[in-house]
């Protein structure tokens, strides 16, 4: 059976375009995209603020799940990482998972034939 792997991408709110159409090209055919609050190590200061915030401060991100066969990850990880890109804070943090198993409800398959 060959592996799954789940990639979970936290960044900011711009560049959910232009990934979506880079991932479409290397034959992704879905994507969940969730919008959420958080921060990261800087606690949600903003790059251009002089003091570093002493409180969180939870700011507007995308979550973007994308579950493939795990020989895939590389290439869309580096697609991913081309793409967000920026050099500035809250270019976003990438989350890879191993995945058990995958079941389609509708069909009952299972594993990749479920993707």
């Amino acid at each position: 059976m060959s592996r799954i792997s789940k990639i979970e991408v936290i960044t900011g709110m711009s560049k959910l375009t232009d990934l979506i159409q880079q991932l479409s090209k290397v034959g992704i055919r879905g994507v969940t995209v969730m919008q959420v609050l958080g921060c990261g190590v800087e606690m949600g200061t903003q790059e251009y603020e002089v003091e570093i915030n002493e409180v969180m401060e939870l700011l507007p991100k995308q979550q973007i799940n994308i579950v493939v066969e795990t020989s895939m990850v590389d290439k869309i990880l580096d697609i991913i990482k081309k793409e967000l890109y920026t050099g500035h804070i809250g270019d976003g943090k990438i989350f890879v998972y191993s995945i058990d198993n995958v079941i389609r409800v509708r069909t009952g398959d299972e594993g990749l034939e479920a993707l």
